[in-house]
């Protein structure tokens, strides 16, 4: 019985996975299309809804696709209370799961990452900190940009 629920789950989940990150991928592209000052200022108004709301909700389906059940105990930090959040060890495919909950925050990724199909575009609309390994003063440019981030009182989303 559990190899014929498997040969049928399978290709069912599958197939929803495939479709939310569709679904992910063409609000990531409306939300970011024509956007003024793209990855050199915030996302704002109707935009920044849209992906937090959006995204924020299909990847919440994704895990639960996959089989995840995440309950949230607490109240999680608003912006102006932490506008850094840090996960650790950060890993995994886990880290999706804390950005869905904190409203799709920035991130800190590298900067290969944005040009990969697909995950580059939602990654973009998340107006990651783009850290380059082959720059010698990558380190010190995240850092700049991180706390330029944190310091704008509210126009930049948290980031993780």
């Amino acid at each position: 019985q559990t190899v014929l629920q498997g040969i049928i789950l399978l290709p069912l989940r599958v197939i929803c996975i495939a479709l939310i990150l569709l679904l992910a991928w063409l609000s990531a592209s409306i939300a970011t299309f024509r956007q003024p000052g793209r990855g050199f200022l915030p996302l704002k108004g109707w935009r920044r809804r849209m992906i937090q709301t959006t995204l924020s909700s299909l990847t919440r389906a994704l895990y639960f696709v996959m089989g995840f059940q995440v309950k949230v105990k607490g109240k999680v930090a608003s912006l102006t209370e932490a506008p850094i959040f840090v996960v650790a060890p950060h890993s995994s495919f886990f880290d999706a799961i804390v950005c869905a909950l904190t409203g799709m925050p920035s991130i800190v990724s590298r900067a290969e990452n944005l040009s990969t199909p697909v995950f580059g575009t939602i990654l973009s609309s998340l107006q990651p900190v783009a850290v380059s390994r082959q720059d010698p003063d990558s380190r010190k440019n995240t850092v700049a940009e991180i706390t330029r981030r944190a310091l704008s009182r509210g126009q930049w989303p948290q980031v993780i």
